[in-house]
């Protein structure tokens, strides 16, 4: 399958194992160099938005439970929606009045949740079958920055920088859990759907929470330490944490960061596992600062993330590289020598893909195809790229059937 603008996702895709080799063959099938609509100026010099004079990005990217259909929200105000068989854009919706951020998929293909970048913070049930809003969840005093839907029911969490975490339901306009936290929360969901975890950089932690008795303290609190930034700098620079997931197997956790550094951690004993290096961090704190990224909620949030099969980490880095890590063999904390155990272990990248141009601030990969997604001024789908491998493959399938080459 080459990797092509007219090539299709296929049956066969679905049933591609994800393995070191497949993934150093991933390329851009299709860039779509519309995906985002340039500054429009009022006045010679000026522009509409003055906030942000560099470059429009996209911010947020989610597919749906099937892998069929992605949808991307960006700074323009705008949602995209996009078929991952096809590879074509099917809409393009418009939230001018409230703006768009965080888009979530529910798990119905036409509907999605996302939040709000001005007028207020609510939260919107957004329906993509005739551009309607389904129901409004009103309740956060500040932006939110942080939206998970729950993997098994249409429960849903936010996190907000008014330094709370407030659990919905679909079918209800009022949330039915909150929880105060010292600084702005990261939330994530474990695959089970029964726990959940918040992080809090103001403390550098990690609490775990039991869904039925998220009103008791968590029940597992990891602090995030690595003892190989003393190396750099003394005092040891703090850790920034913008995203949060867990394995599909539930036994770690992948801590998104917003410096030269991810994180892998033990979601059963709390200890720091593995350190992903090799990419440029999106850190930026002023905005005038080069490429015009300022994280107010820390980057996207999205600019790294896990393969369906955890077997890979998949990000993105400020020169538009894509970073692909194998984490199939980390090492336990019992494995490591004695003088290493407080060391996470340091991962280098299986390979670095070249992606486009500018940051690249989200990479997804498909729930159920070989297929990536990246994100930044533009969106590329990537597939494997097997054509120098078709002779070989023909092979194997022909072995398969008990036929002779």
């Amino acid at each position: 399958m080459p990797a092509t603008a007219n090539n299709k996702m296929d049956a066969s895709a679905s049933t591609l194992p994800l393995t070191s080799s497949l993934m150093t063959k991933m390329k851009p099938a299709k860039i779509f160099k519309g995906a985002i609509e340039p500054l429009t100026p009022l006045t010679p010099g000026s522009y509409s938005r003055t906030l942000n004079m560099g470059p429009r990005h996209i911010t947020g990217i989610s597919f749906d439970d099937r892998g069929d259909q992605v949808i991307t929200a960006a700074e323009d105000e705008t949602f995209r929606l996009y078929n991952c068989k096809t590879g074509k854009h099917l809409k393009t919706l418009y939230s001018k009045k409230y703006g768009v951020d965080l888009p979530r998929f529910t798990h119905s293909k036409t509907a999605v949740i996302h939040a709000s970048t001005k007028e207020d913070d609510t939260l919107r049930y957004h329906s993509l079958h005739d551009n309607k809003y389904l129901q409004y969840f009103k309740g956060h005093k500040d932006r939110v920055v942080s939206l998970e839907m729950s993997p098994v029911d249409d429960g849903f969490m936010s996190g907000s920088m008014d330094k709370t975490v407030r659990l919905w339901d679909l079918r209800a306009p009022t949330c039915r859990g909150l929880l105060n936290v010292p600084s702005i929360p990261i939330v994530a969901y474990d695959v089970s759907g029964l726990v959940f975890a918040v992080a809090v950089n103001h403390y550098s932690r990690i609490l775990l929470y039991d869904q039925s008795q998220f009103d008791r303290a968590p029940f597992l609190t990891i602090t995030l330490e690595d003892p190989t930034l003393s190396f750099i700098s003394y005092p040891p620079r703090a850790i920034y944490m913008t995203s949060l997931s867990f394995s599909s197997n539930g036994k770690y956790l992948l801590v998104g960061c917003s410096g030269d550094a991810h994180y892998i951690i033990d979601a059963f004993e709390g200890h720091v596992l593995a350190k992903l290096e090799g990419h440029v961090g999106l850190e930026r704190r002023k905005m005038d600062a080069p490429l015009g990224i300022e994280p107010v909620k820390g980057n996207s949030g999205e600019e790294v993330s896990w393969t369906p099969d955890s077997k890979f980490v998949v990000g993105g880095s400020l020169d538009g590289k894509i970073l692909v890590w194998d984490v199939q063999n980390l090492q336990t904390r019992e494995n490591l020598p004695i003088n290493l155990q407080a060391h996470p272990e340091r991962v280098k990248p299986l390979v670095i893909l070249d992606g486009h141009p500018g940051p690249t601030r989200c990479v997804k990969f498909n729930p159920r195809f070989a297929m990536m997604c990246t994100a930044g001024q533009e969106l590329a789908f990537w597939l494997p790229d097997l054509s120098a491998d078709a002779e070989e493959i023909a092979k194997e399938l022909l072995k398969k059937k008990g036929i002779s080459a």
